[in-house]
């Protein structure tokens, strides 16, 4: 058991330095019942808002779509689809995303 952690930590660290950070802590969108009070909203509209908390984007939606998020150089990381309702995404790390919930599209700095 304690050598397939040594394993494990070796291929996440050379995940994380050979195809960026995201790759290594890049987690699935949870559904969420109560939002954090530190959450800001980015975008707000009548079916969609999206918000930021430190190191979580926040989705929340009326109706079932596809949410995608990229670091700034374009590089995916994560593309889900999430039920209506609050969902969140724990970030592997600081800086601007882009977020792309449905049609809309957005900078998100966490």
């Amino acid at each position: 058991m304690h050598g397939l952690r040594h394993i494990f930590t070796a291929v996440t660290l050379a995940c994380a330095l050979f195809l960026g950070a995201e790759c290594a802590l890049a987690r699935s969108w949870e559904s969420v019942r109560t939002e954090r009070q530190d959450a800001k909203s980015v975008v707000k509209l009548s079916e969609i808002e999206i918000k930021a908390a430190p190191a979580l984007i926040i989705v929340t939606t009326d109706h079932q779509v596809k949410v995608q998020v990229f670091t700034i150089l374009g590089r995916l990381v994560s593309s889900e689809t999430v039920a209506p309702g609050t969902s969140q995404l724990a970030l592997p790390a600081h800086g601007v995303y882009i977020v792309k919930v449905g049609e809309i599209t957005c900078k998100v700095a966490v």
